[in-house]
């Protein structure tokens, strides 16, 4: 009896604090989120873009009213999910308590992440709309990424020393110009498309449109590979920016 006791007494059921629960709750509803956001954007690049070119003109609104707007309803709100939960714990949870501790303010590293993705997006948003070309969007898609990331790592006022806050910082960012590319191009671009077909009246400006919306969706596809690779390095990879500034 007294051994079972002692046994009992040494076995210790796990605490879990308010904050720890918290952020196990974002991180699952981010991952699911983005699960579902990445493998549409896959989908629509991988299957879909390669099979409405196969399908014939009167089958084309089935396909939009069945298949085509339920899935980009899922992308984009799965795309608007990932982002806000995902800000919402590299700011509470990662920038905020290094601000706590170098004495600094959190709204600093913030205010800069915003400002330097924002800035790609817009050039690059100024580029698929004026300049509609996949190699010259190439190029400066590259520049434009390796810059703000360097930017961000190097002059970044709270989190210099952490991983964390640097690699989501980069991999983050690359996922506010997505963000913005769903919701500022592929989303209202293929609505006006959509829209018009199932009226019967298809617009003049569709194959422009559907460029513009196809370069956007691209960008987004190859930005998904550096986004996941520095999301995930932020845990499994320490030497990613650091050994970089």
């Amino acid at each position: 009896m007294h051994s079972l006791m002692a046994v009992a007494t040494a076995v210790v059921m796990p605490t879990i604090t308010g904050k720890e629960a918290a952020m196990l709750i974002l991180r699952w509803f981010h991952f699911l989120a983005g699960i579902t956001w990445v493998g549409l954007l896959y989908f629509f690049n991988l299957v879909n873009v390669p099979f409405m070119k196969t399908v014939d003109a009167p089958a084309k609104p089935n396909v939009f009213q069945n298949l085509t707007l339920p899935a980009l309803n899922w992308f984009r709100w799965s795309a608007l999910a990932t982002v806000f939960i995902g800000f919402w714990y590299w700011g509470q949870f990662l920038v905020a308590p290094d601000a706590e501790r170098e004495g600094r303010s959190a709204g600093s590293t913030v205010g800069l992440f915003l400002l330097i993705w924002i800035v790609v997006f817009w050039i690059l948003y100024f580029v698929i709309k004026k300049l509609p070309n996949g190699y010259v969007l190439g190029v400066i898609t590259a520049i434009l990424v390796y810059a703000a990331g360097w930017l961000f790592v190097n002059r970044t006022p709270v989190g210099g020393d952490d991983n964390h806050v640097l690699c989501i910082g980069v991999g983050g960012g690359l996922g506010i110009v997505m963000l913005f590319n769903v919701w500022g191009i592929i989303w209202p671009n293929n609505k006006k498309i959509i829209r018009a077909a199932l009226a019967g009246a298809p617009r003049e400006d569709a194959a422009k449109l559907a460029r513009q919306a196809f370069l956007a969706s691209r960008t987004n596809f190859f930005l998904s590979v550096p986004m996941l690779f520095y999301m995930a390095a932020a845990s499994h990879f320490g030497s990613t920016v650091i050994f970089g500034k």
